[in-house]
């Protein structure tokens, strides 16, 4: 039992850093070209050493590959939606660079089909 308790501790333990080094993310201010608009994306040092292996380059050189939205999001990065990790830097493998369109728009939320019931009242589909 008591090998079970500390397991579960450590693993109540690993949560609750990971959650200190989620808030600790730094989001650079925007920058932009004519065509994109760029922020990067600091991670903590104690963060990005806990990023899964198999998000990392096979090649052994300690750095990111791009990630998916998906994946960036699921080690505690947040920013609006429309951003895409576009390049690792090699000296700084813990800053990540990410870039949308200039004029990117978010897409609209198809609306909720309203559907009328055999006593004319409306319900959401």
């Amino acid at each position: 039992m008591a090998t079970k308790q500390s397991q579960e501790a450590a693993s109540a333990e690993a949560a609750r850093k990971l959650e200190e080094y989620i808030e600790k993310i730094h989001y650079s201010d925007r920058y932009s070209d004519d065509e994109y608009e760029y922020r990067h994306v600091i991670l903590p040092k104690p963060l990005f050493k806990m990023i899964p292996k198999q998000l990392f380059n096979p090649d052994k050189s300690g750095t990111l590959r791009l990630l998916t939205e998906q994946e960036w999001r699921g080690i505690g990065i947040t920013q609006s939606i429309g951003w895409e990790h576009y390049e690792v830097h090699a000296p700084e493998p813990h800053v990540l660079l990410f870039r949308r369109a200039k004029n990117f728009v978010a897409p609209q939320q198809p609306a909720q089909q309203q559907v009328v019931n055999g006593k004319g009242k409306a319900r959401r589909k």
